[in-house]
């Protein structure tokens, strides 16, 4: 028993070292279980607390218990100039993994997931920075003008198909694979999530009511002002959720006028409701994970410094029409 403990260890060490690492490859799989995560619950986006603010959407983490919601929330940049690439889910030789996020200057593959709010599956609309200073696109942001007055009205054209979908590969999967500047994107040095961000996480894994299996895919806490903070002002919850969580009171102050801060697929007449409970892959060859490997090439290539890095085309630092 003991030689075959000891047989396991060293396997495992060898696929841990055959890994990448982030700062490189930037295939940080942190997680690997054969039971696919639930679909993206829909919750409005808690105000901007102030200008420097990006937002980091929410997603389903794995611990000892199963699935539960990390809260999409607003964070401040480890550096002025970075972007977050969210993490996703992805199926791959029998496994989904998970493939954390992490800050750069260019928003990387993140799945081809539409986590909304500017991250709609390739790239990130919701605003760019430019001098300094980010500025905020209030068709996908919830921010008070009065406060933050760098921002501008640009329409997200959302292409992506608005199913809820989770995680990348496998049976209902996107099937996006990485463009040729989010393949660049993935040399570049990046920093891993910030003290907040991994406090945020610890602490939605520590609260029950996160679970998938206690709310069925549908957070009380789906989204916070600021990470960490689970009760009070500038918690929402999810759509159909259940239980106090002090987050009614806040619903109006989510919600911008004409926008209304509101997940873009909040729209979707029929909401994906078997996500609750993870599905299981089917193992034909059409399910193969794209993101086993990690540079993989991509059928849309997208123009360095056009729409979704983060960083508009302009002249003069002037922001974009």
């Amino acid at each position: 028993m003991r030689a075959m403990r000891s047989i396991g260890f060293v396997l495992l060490a060898v696929v841990m070292l055959s890994i990448p690492s982030a700062s490189s490859a930037q295939v940080s799989v942190g997680v690997s279980i054969r039971v696919g995560p639930p679909v993206l619950p829909v919750y409005p986006q808690p105000i901007c607390p102030g200008p420097g603010y990006l937002w980091t959407p929410g997603y389903w983490a794995y611990g000892p218990d199963g699935y539960y919601w990390v809260p999409g929330t607003w964070v401040t940049p480890p550096r002025v100039g970075f972007l977050w690439t969210p993490g996703y889910w992805g199926w791959g030789e029998g496994v989904y993994l998970w493939h954390a996020g992490y800050w750069g200057p260019h928003v990387g593959f993140y799945g081809g997931i539409n986590y909304g709010f500017g991250y709609v599956g390739v790239g990130y609309l919701g605003g760019y920075w430019n001098r300094g200073v980010f500025n905020y696109n209030r068709t996908v942001n919830n921010v008070n003008v009065t406060n933050i007055t760098n921002t501008y009205n640009k329409t997200v054209v959302n292409n992506v198909t608005e199913n809820h979908t989770s995680f990348n590969g496998g049976t209902g999967g996107t099937t996006t694979q990485p463009n040729a500047q989010e393949q660049a994107a993935a040399r570049e040095n990046h920093v891993q999530p910030t003290a907040e961000q991994t406090q945020h996480e610890h602490a939605a894994g520590s609260n029950r009511a996160q679970l998938a299996s206690v709310n069925h895919g549908q957070p009380s806490v789906a989204a916070t002002a600021k990470p960490g903070s689970f009760r009070g002002p500038g918690v929402v919850r999810a759509a159909g959720a259940t239980g106090p969580n002090n987050a009614g009171r806040n619903g109006l102050a989510a919600k911008r006028p004409g926008a209304g801060g509101a997940h873009p697929n909040a729209g979707t007449a029929a909401r994906n409701t078997e996500g609750a409970t993870p599905r299981r892959p089917n193992n034909q060859g059409a399910g193969q994970h794209p993101n086993a490997n990690a540079q993989r090439p991509r059928n849309k290539p997208q123009g360095e410094g056009g729409p979704g890095t983060g960083r508009e085309p302009r002249e003069g630092g002037e922001r974009p029409r």
